[in-house]
This record gives C-alpha cells, sequence and structure tokens, in this order.
C-alpha cells in the first residue's frame, strides 16, 4: 500500500489556528518557562532587598511600584505574547510583589505568618472570583482583557505569599536561607509527581508549582546574597541581581528568536 504524504493544512486552519496563537498573551508552558520564572523570581528578592537597603525604602517602593504599572500597562497594549514584554512583566511584578510583603513586616510589624495567610487569602479570592466570572482558571485561555486583569491579579499575590512564605520558613522557623531552598524544592516536586502519577488536574499542578517557584527562587538568592552572619554566602544583592539579569536577557533573548523561527516555518505550511 502506498502511503500518501500527510496533507498541509488548510488556509482556514492555518489562519484559525494563527488567530488563536495571536490572541494568547501568554508562553506556552515548557522548560524554559519554568526556568526563566525561577530566575524573575529570585532576581525580585535580591533587586528589592538591593534597593531598599540602598536607599531610602519609601523611594524604592514608590520606584517599583512605577515600574510595576509602567510593565503592565505595556503587557496590556500588546495584542499577543511579546517575549521580552511578557518578562518585563513578571520581572516588575516580582520586584513590587517582594516589596509590599517586605512593606507588610518591617514598616507595619506584621508577623510573617499572619501575612502568608493574609496572601493566601487574597490569592484564593483571586481564583474564587475569576473562575465564577470566567470558568476557568487555565492559562491557556488568557485571550481577553478580563481574563488579563485576573490573571496578573492572580501572579501578583503569588509573588507576594511566596515572599512571605520564604521568610516564615527561613527567619520565623528559623531553618535559614539554605534549608529553605531545599524545602522548596521537596515541594514544588510534589504537583509534577502528582499530575504525572496521579492524575492531578494540570490546572491545579500548574498554579501550585508557580506559587512554589516564588520562595524557591527567593531562598537561593537570599542565601547567594545574605552575608555569612545571617546564613548566606555573603555575595551581595548586587551582584546575584547583575547575574540573574543577564542569565535572563539571554534566556528571552532564546525565546524571542525560537518564536521567530516558529513563526516562520508556521508561514511556510
Amino acid at each position: 500500500m502506498i502511503k500518501l504524504p500527510p496533507k498541509k493544512p488548510t488556509y482556514v486552519a492555518r489562519t484559525a489556528y494563527s488567530q488563536k496563537q495571536l490572541m494568547r498573551k501568554v508562553p506556552e508552558i515548557t522548560a524554559i518557562f519554568w526556568i526563566v520564572k525561577l530566575f524573575t523570581t529570585a532576581m525580585g528578592e535580591s533587586t528589592s532587598d538591593y534597593l531598599v537597603f540602598r536607599i531610602n525604602p519609601y523611594i524604592a517602593v514608590t520606584l517599583g511600584a512605577i515600574g510595576f504599572v509602567i510593565a503592565l500597562a505595556l503587557q496590556f497594549s500588546v495584542r499577543r505574547y511579546v517575549p521580552r514584554i511578557y518578562w518585563l512583566s513578571v520581572l516588575m511584578v516580582a520586584i513590587f510583589g517582594t516589596m509590599a510583603a517586605d512593606v507588610l513586616h518591617i514598616q507595619l510589624g506584621v508577623p510573617y505568618l499572619l501575612s502568608t495567610i493574609f496572601f493566601a487569602v487574597a490569592l484564593a479570592a483571586v481564583f474564587i472570583i475569576w473562575h465564577r466570572s470566567e470558568k476557568t482558571l487555565s492559562i491557556h485561555s488568557i485571550n481577553s482583557p478580563r481574563r488579563e486583569i485576573f490573571y496578573w491579579a492572580a501572579v501578583t499575590a503569588t509573588f507576594a505569599l511566596g515572599t512571605a512564605a520564604g521568610d516564615l520558613t527561613a527567619i520565623s522557623l528559623g531553618l535559614g536561607y539554605f534549608s529553605s531552598g531545599l524545602l522548596f524544592i521537596g515541594l514544588i516536586a510534589i504537583p509534577a509527581a502528582a499530575y504525572w502519577l496521579f492524575g492531578l488536574n494540570e490546572i491545579a499542578a500548574f498554579w501550585f508549582a508557580y506559587i512554589i517557584t516564588r520562595p524557591l527562587g527567593a531562598s537561593f538568592a537570599d542565601w547567594l546574597g545574605k552575608s555569612r552572619a545571617v546564613g548566606g554566602r555573603g555575595l551581595g544583592d548586587g551582584p546575584v541581581s547583575l547575574v540573574l539579569v543577564i542569565l535572563i536577557i539571554a534566556c528571552v533573548s532564546y525565546m524571542t528568536l525560537d518564536r521567530s523561527e516558529a513563526k516562520r516555518e508556521n508561514a511556510a505550511l
């Protein structure tokens, strides 16, 4: 029997696929997605600490808020996923989310346990309202302004929650930065194992892992940057941030080039 070559997608199919891809405002969930996510969480921690302890904390928080607003304004202004804009938004959320959690503890004296509970409740509220409104929490459905608002509200809450939870384990519970990092490595393996072995819902697995990446990355950033007197390696928050910036730029550049290549291949179909 002679096998016929597979048919090329029709013009209608190609058009529908292209429109669907253009409407999406978030990246595909791949290995490099999680790598860059960890880098941004780590950089958010080190950069926030560097700014807060090098300049006036109120000025640092104001600058973080301005950067946060500008980055999200750029993200909402584009009609499709643009790697450099999307990851700039994630990075500014990481920095501002860290500052928001730190303000509650350092400036207002709220214990890490209470701030962790507060941000967990805030995140749960976002998820509940999002699901009641859109009937899904899937990031694959982020293709409208309202869903994008819910998405970034959830992302911001996860960063603040992760910051508070990381400080809770490292400082309040006395585990230290490195041991906290190991703890969160173990915790982030739970959704992966539950998904592959027990069929955990992929949306639940994603958001579980997304939350844990925040304290995981921050714990190791603190371990590298903080002084030996508090359990760190003493490299400094500034140098750690600089290295992470370089790594993030390299990864985002790769994703941009990879996406451009994918577009060329789709156009050739």
